[in-house]
């Protein structure tokens, strides 16, 4: 079998795969959209409002597809169900990119989030299955700086796509995310297996942690109520949702008319957040593998909330890039401890619907955010007071992560 003939694990080339499905369902699906806004919404004349209902619409449609994720991965598998969503990540970006109005883009992006969804829940459930419980935490982290590529490659490609078009150029910006998609779907399809059993291996990191517990060098933690831990890891997960993505989608927005940078230059800025974050998810899974889910969620929650307060007081440049730094470097985390801590409280077997029950949380806050700040930003008419909500909604994470009790023993 030539996956027991590989000089290393087939889980690392799981881990590949996750990094593509995350670099199109979630880096191009979700995060291109910020760097496509300004364009999109000068040429067809968008409202903040109309842009942050844009963004909302997308999480309606992730988050539906949450809600039926146990279901699909019941139904297909992890692997089917994953192949499925990118596929139709590709095809309604494609369809998007010929909108000529506010309701088009609406429907069709909405399409976008429920394959986003449909493909990034099964794709985290597979961590629990494929790795032991020192390794979950390093295998999501690497899977999700896929959506870093991803945003590096937007705020580069995106802007130099506008300035040979010219105003529609970012109809042929969503065209070509969609076709990327589709190559990465075809590519998944290839490489994912559901199971390390099916293969004839071994959880990876399984026999070194078999060998640390006989040792005595294991950790056995006190044991908790898998419910209430899933329960209060969802509410921070909302918590996450809805302040990073407010920041995603609205900071280029915010640098090119409330900063004066021009297009291209913002565009390089949010390649910046891009190049940062390759760290974010490898620095604080690792972290959250070595001294537990609760510190490295502490630690993450604590690097956002100053990026998002420096954005908030609305500093100089420098601390516009500080905010930037700070966001970039921490942005995937969340999702990696989170992938890592399902499967320590209630074990592989649960981890499908517990990671969607946590994800229907994440949704709800990346539903809620995103809206509520355009119209903020209507209203008031500047950022800040959006940036300054997701600041104090930082605290209340750093908080809420304090009295989070011990992990389970996974």
């Amino acid at each position: 079998m030539i996956a027991r003939k590989l000089p290393f694990h087939y889980g690392w080339i799981v881990v590949l795969a996750g990094t593509l499905t995350i670099f199109s369902c979630l880096g191009l699906g979700r995060f291109g959209l910020g760097m496509l806004l300004p364009s999109m919404g000068s040429d067809l004349g968008l409202s903040y409002t109309q842009m942050g209902a844009i963004s909302t619409a997308n999480f309606i449609g992730y988050l539906a597809a949450v809600g039926l994720s146990p279901f699909l991965i019941k139904r297909l598998g992890e692997s089917k169900t994953i192949v499925f969503g990118l596929f139709l990540v590709a095809a309604s970006m494609g369809v998007v990119s010929q909108g000529d109005g506010y309701l088009w883009i609406m429907v069709f992006y909405t399409l976008t989030g429920f394959g986003s969804g449909a493909a990034n829940v099964p794709m985290m459930v597979l961590v629990p299955h494929w790795y032991a419980k020192t390794y979950r935490g390093r295998a999501a982290g690497f899977m999700v700086i896929g959506s870093g590529f991803a945003i590096i490659f937007s705020g580069l490609f995106i802007p130099a796509v506008n300035e040979a078009i010219g105003p529609e150029g970012w109809r042929t910006g969503w065209a070509t995310l969609g076709g990327i998609s589709a190559v990465v779907a075809l590519i998944n399809w290839g490489l994912l297996r559901d199971r390390p059993q099916k293969l004839g291996l071994a959880l990876l990191g399984e026999e070194r942690e078999a060998r640390a517990m006989a040792s005595g060098k294991g950790k056995s933690d006190p044991t908790m109520s898998p419910k209430r831990a899933i329960i209060h890891l969802g509410l921070l997960y909302m918590m996450f949702g809805a302040t990073y993505i407010t920041y995603g989608t609205f900071i280029v927005t915010s640098m090119v008319e409330e900063r004066g940078f021009s297009e291209a230059a913002a565009g390089q800025v949010w390649s910046w957040i891009g190049l940062f974050s390759l760290a974010s998810g490898p620095l604080f899974g690792t972290l959250s593998d070595k001294l537990g889910r609760r510190a490295g969620l502490l630690a993450v929650f604590t690097v956002q909330t100053c990026a998002y307060t420096l954005m908030a007081l609305h500093l100089d440049t420098p601390s516009l890039y500080l905010s930037i730094g700070l966001y970039g470097i921490a942005v995937w985390s969340i999702p990696s401890i989170m992938a890592a801590a399902v499967g320590d409280y209630v074990g592989p077997e649960k981890a499908a619907t517990a990671f969607s029950t946590i994800t229907f949380f994440f949704a709800i806050g990346q539903t809620v955010g995103p809206a509520t700040a355009g119209a903020m930003a209507d209203t008031m008419g500047t950022f800040d007071f959006s940036f300054a909500a997701i600041a104090v909604s930082g605290v209340v994470a750093i908080l809420g992560t304090l009295a989070l009790p011990k992990r389970a023993k996974g």
